[in-house]
């Protein structure tokens, strides 16, 4: 397993992160139900990534009903005592519970939010606090100082922010720096083969910030992992049999052309398209840790195999070309003209 500075910080976390997203058995309510797995299997999961060199688990207080997944992990803490082992990640900023302060970040939804995790992980710090989503309704300078406090109170270690727009993320970022505040060290969002749009301004703000990046839906919700092929319905029981919308969304030309090359060069390479699909994001400028999830010790077994495969440039050429997309006005326009075009 290989181990990156998250950023621009000192901490050291791996390639691959345990996304627990679907870790405890959530009900109806919740968004997860009938996706996710029992305590006891989230345990060995768990276990097993430690013991595989994984040192990165990401959460968020809203994964499940009522913090389940950060209860499933704090009980997980309680039980195997491996605390100091885990670099630890959650997330805060939607609803969790009704009135006009129940969601959002605010400070005082800040300060709510942050104890409450702490509780129900059973733990006295959190090494990674993560703004869910950027709150439009709050000013960044009323976030930024509110987060610096936590920092100051050893609560949290590092900052990071999720589903940022690019301006929002620099004005958190000068905000910050004028102010003399703890300021994000990393963007968790969505990435993948199939989602690249993160590259039009994301990318080059993270670089030139020394933000890492934390990629999401990896696997564009399983969309990669080598289960779904063109004209064909989707697998039993598979996530997106039930996330009909998404998948339909992914019909068209290039996601096909993305699976023809991630199949080919996968039997080239005798791995599987999920494994090239991993490795083809932790070789991407920027990103720091890979966010992948796993129902079953089988899953991440299948995932772990990404931290040792180093794609050759021919292939990562390969699946670039497969999977480009429109830049748009007017990064197009800037790469005609910086290319010497014009």
């Amino acid at each position: 397993m290989e181990y990156r500075n998250l950023g621009r910080s000192g901490l050291k976390v791996s390639t691959l992160c345990l996304g627990t997203m679907t870790f405890g058995e959530a009900d109806e309510r919740s968004f997860m139900h009938k996706v996710g797995c029992d305590e006891a299997t989230s345990f060995a999961i768990m276990d097993r990534a430690l013991e595989q060199g994984i040192n990165f688990f990401d959460t968020a207080d809203v994964y499940g009903q009522d913090g389940l997944s950060e209860r499933v992990i704090g009980r997980w803490f309680a039980d195997r005592g491996r605390r100091d082992d885990v670099v630890l990640a959650t997330k805060f900023r939607f609803r969790m519970s009704p009135g006009p302060n129940g969601t959002g970040a605010s400070r005082r939804r800040i300060v709510a939010a942050v104890e409450a995790s702490l509780r129900r992980l059973q733990t006295d710090r959190i090494d990674l606090y993560q703004i869910h989503m950027q709150d439009s309704d709050t000013p960044e300078e009323e976030i930024v100082r509110a987060l610096d406090d936590l920092v100051r109170a050893g609560k949290v270690l590092y900052l990071g922010a999720s589903n940022y727009a690019a301006y929002r993320l620099v004005d958190s970022l000068w905000i910050a720096r004028s102010e003399h505040r703890a300021r994000f060290v990393a963007l968790q969002a969505q990435y993948s083969l199939l989602v690249r749009e993160l590259e039009r301004e994301h990318v080059p703000v993270c670089r030139d910030f020394g933000l890492g990046i934390l990629p999401w839906s990896p696997l564009a919700g399983g969309f990669l992992s080598g289960k779904y092929r063109r004209d064909q319905p989707p697998p039993e029981g598979a996530r997106l049999e039930r996330w009909k919308e998404r998948l339909a969304s992914a019909d068209n030309p290039r996601s096909w052309a993305i699976i023809d090359a991630l199949d080919a060069i996968a039997a080239e390479l005798g791995s599987t398209p999920a494994t090239v699909a991993l490795a083809w994001l932790i070789q991407r400028p920027a990103v720091t840790s890979v966010i992948f999830g796993a129902r079953s010790l089988e899953q991440l077994g299948d995932n772990l195999k990404a931290a040792a495969l180093t794609l050759p440039s021919a292939a990562i050429a390969r699946l670039d070309e497969a999977s480009a997309f429109e830049l748009g006005y007017p990064y197009d326009f800037i790469g005609r003209t910086q290319n010497g075009r014009w």
